[in-house]
């Protein structure tokens, strides 16, 4: 005997304004707020990244030509330090 499971998801749509965001958040524990912090600081980071990645994306680009330009910038770094 076979049995068969059709999972069934919901989709909700809400249209609320940024002051009804921010009206919530005021409403959430300090701890939800952090969490929620947190997930918007990594969001920020994957896009910020994702924008970096496809600024400098080539295909001339090689792991010697990173590992270079790091070589470069550390010495530069380093001379900057010295007294």
């Amino acid at each position: 005997m076979k049995l068969n499971f059709v999972s069934m998801i919901a989709s909700l749509q809400l249209d609320v304004t940024y002051e009804q965001v921010i009206a919530l958040v005021r409403k959430m524990p300090l701890s939800e707020k952090l969490k929620l912090s947190k997930e918007l600081e990594n969001d920020a980071i994957i896009s910020k990244l994702s924008k970096l990645l496809k600024t400098f994306k080539t295909k001339e680009l090689s792991i010697e030509t990173i590992n270079a330009e790091v070589e470069l910038v550390r010495q530069q770094m380093y001379e900057s330090q010295k007294p």
